[in-house]
């Protein structure tokens, strides 16, 4: 429910600047509230009615199961969904929008991890570093499409401050992070259950193509949507696979 909210509040909060931006595959806001300004009230209401839900849920399991690191981990994760666009903190406008982002990629893995285990410890942080990596390397591409309007809206991201190329950079090296993070793993002794030699080479499918968008780096705009309309549905792929990895071990 938290995550679903992100979808209607910052479409909310983001209402001017998307006014700079063109909807892409992946970026520039989904466009309904430009062309149904009068939905701009239903967005607001009904993400904070989603938030309020997640938050219920979440003190309901927090209750029976006597969970309060759940609750924190939910109360942490659905302030970022409102506070990524809206005021006073703004984060996406303020350069923490990357930061936040990636922290999603822990959240919602800690909470699966705390849902069963009732608590947090060295080895879920460990697990998640890959998720916080790549999750990165999909908010940059995110970004790319929109930094001239972006920049017109005063939202502070990264590509905005340092230009298309160097995000095409940082996507390569944070690849080339994410593969690794993962070998050092299936070389440690954490995780003797999971397979991360096969995790670490499906990995391989973002960070190769991390790195041919490093290679084909450009400023241009319309080659530039090109290349990011590869890499994240790569990322997609992966993230899909590395959950099925999961399930299939789960079902069996």
């Amino acid at each position: 429910m938290a995550h679903l909210s992100v979808s209607y509040t910052n479409d909310y909060w983001d209402f001017e600047v998307d006014h700079y931006n063109q909807p892409t595959l992946f970026a520039g806001g989904s466009g309904v509230l430009i062309q149904n300004p009068e939905l701009r009230p239903f967005a607001k209401n009904f993400g904070i009615f989603l938030i309020l839900l997640s938050l219920s849920l979440a003190v309901v399991f927090s209750y029976i199961y006597s969970s309060v690191t759940f609750l924190l981990i939910a109360l942490l994760g659905n302030l970022l969904a409102w506070y990524y666009s809206a005021p006073p903190l703004k984060l996406s406008y303020r350069g923490l929008g990357e930061v936040a982002t990636a922290l999603s990629g822990f959240i919602l893995p800690a909470a699966g991890y705390v849902a069963i285990c009732g608590y947090l410890d060295l080895k879920i942080v460990l697990f998640t570093v890959p998720f916080v990596i790549f999750m990165t390397s999909f908010i940059l591409s995110v970004e790319i499409p929109d930094m001239e309007g972006d920049g017109k809206g005063h939202k502070n991201t990264f590509i905005v401050k340092n230009g298309r190329k160097k995000g095409f950079i940082m996507i390569g090296l944070v690849g080339v992070m994410g593969t690794l993070s993962l070998l050092l793993l299936s070389i440690s002794s954490l995780f003797p259950q999971i397979n991360f030699q096969l995790l670490t080479l499906l990995s391989l499918f973002p960070t190769l193509v991390g790195l041919y968008l490093l290679l084909r780096r450009t400023s241009k705009k319309e080659k530039a949507i090109h290349l990011v309309n590869i890499n994240i549905p790569i990322l997609v792929v992966f993230i899909t696979l590395f959950n099925l990895y999961f399930l299939s071990g789960i079902i069996s």
